[in-house]
């Protein structure tokens, strides 16, 4: 039989799919709201939550329990299941013979990706956009596909290291900065003219702790506040800086490294629900116990120093074993919860969202966009109340999710990306309807 064209390939179906994905997916959409909503509706205060005052009450309640379970998890549990979706996708495609095209469909889905994540960031307002780095750093995944297990392990172990060295210098880095900017105040206190050496000291030392003042939060705010355009204007330094620096300072050890993890647990069976009872049950409890130990450990590093910058980086230190413990926990139990079958219209639902998780993922920021920007309530919600907007999002999602894959078979974005993958536009409506 000679090999399919790309034209000829056509996307998954829904009899094909794998339940136990769509809905793990589902619950990762709908966790990675429970961060991302500091950062679209608060000002300067996604780690620290005394830039606010936020430090007492049901403001700091919900900012512990974040950090305890899901800061970076929900995240770090989307990204292995993209890398478990690169191995769904090529190896599906090679089945169906579609030889050499396998890499053109991929690169394909990987570049309109990049530019939907482009569209999230500059049109619908969302710097804080995981698409456009999914695609920056799926470009590399794809000829590692037919590596086998222990080195896609090895690598993402290799990857996490890396990125908890870099944590661990930038601790004794600022560390000794501090000490240094201390004796350079003293001794500029005392009338002592400083070399430039200090100077520097002082000077880079508030930058790295600078925390912001009343009246900078009122002056973003008020920025945040002007139309389409000027908001638009206020955004675009922190979102070059996101698309340039801070994807090669953090992504290649905290995105990349989990996607070879997701490739890995694919290959292992791991996503699809199939090992045992007890291989979930131990998944649970070990992350749990060694993810959460870590996670309390850093909270209560902060929190007991009272938000001190330094004492922030110290916690950073130990941030990527938390995450990656708990993120497997996560999957641990969410694989218990999808095998015993407990609330079965929920899971129902969820898989709904999970299989439009393109689609919903751009809904976050479009209806967001719309409360913080279009009725000008950025920055004025206390903390505990950014959940009643996410809560009122989950709701939506996994009651219109469902009723529209009764009559369409792709959510409306997933449709779009598909298209322009395959070159063709792609069937949207149910046959049944």
């Amino acid at each position: 039989m000679e090999p399919l064209t790309s034209n000829e390939l056509k996307p998954t179906q829904n009899q094909t799919r794998i339940n136990a994905l769509d809905v793990i997916r589902g619950i990762a959409l709908l966790g990675i709201l429970l961060m991302n909503i500091n950062g679209m509706g608060l000002p300067f205060s996604y780690e620290d939550p005394s830039i606010l005052g936020h430090t007492e009450g049901l403001n700091f309640s919900v900012w512990f329990v974040n950090e305890l379970f899901f800061e970076g998890t929900m995240r770090g549990l989307f990204t292995i299941l993209f890398g478990a979706g690169v191995i769904l996708l090529t190896s599906r495609l090679i089945q169906k013979g579609a030889g050499i095209s396998t890499a053109d469909v991929y690169y394909r889905r990987i570049i309109w990706l990049l530019l939907f994540g482009l569209v999230n960031s500059w049109i619908f307002l969302w710097n804080g956009d995981i698409l456009y780095a999914y695609a920056l750093f799926g470009f590399f995944l794809f000829p590692f596909r037919s590596h086998p297990v222990k080195n896609l392990l090895i690598i993402a172990a290799v990857l996490i290291a890396i990125g908890m060295a870099w944590d661990i210098a930038d601790y004794h880095k600022n560390k000794a900065l501090k000490k240094e900017a201390a004796k350079a105040m003293v001794l500029k206190e005392s009338g002592t003219k400083l070399d430039k050496k200090s100077e520097a000291a002082i000077a880079e030392w508030k930058v790295n702790t600078h925390k912001k003042t009343p009246k900078e939060i009122q002056e973003h705010i008020k920025g945040m506040n002007g139309n389409y355009f000027e908001i638009i204007q206020h955004k675009a330094k922190e979102l070059y800086w996101m698309q340039t620096w801070f994807q090669y300072r953090y992504g290649p050890w905290d995105i990349l490294s989990f996607m070879f993890l997701g490739m890995a647990f694919f290959k292992l069976r791991i996503l699809h629900g199939e090992r045992s009872i007890k291989f979930y049950l131990l998944l649970a409890f070990i992350g749990y116990a060694i993810g959460l130990s870590f996670n309390y450990y850093e909270v209560s590093l902060i929190t007991k120093n009272n938000f001190d910058p330094l004492k922030i980086y110290e916690a950073k230190q130990t941030y990527s074993i938390g995450r990656l413990f708990v993120t497997l926990g996560h999957i641990g139990f969410f694989m218990l919860f999808i095998k015993f079958g407990i609330l079965g219209f929920l899971q129902r639902s969820l898989a709904g969202v999970g299989r439009m998780a393109l689609s919903n993922y751009l809904m976050h920021s479009i209806i967001t966009s719309i409360i913080f920007f279009g009725f000008g309530l950025y920055g004025q919600l206390e903390r505990y109340e950014l959940y009643y907007v996410v809560f009122s999002i989950w709701i939506f999602q996994l009651i219109t999710s469902p009723i529209w894959l009764k009559h369409f078979q792709f959510g409306p974005f997933e449709w779009l990306w598909r298209s322009l993958t395959y070159g063709k536009k792609q069937a949207f409506r149910n046959s049944k309807t």
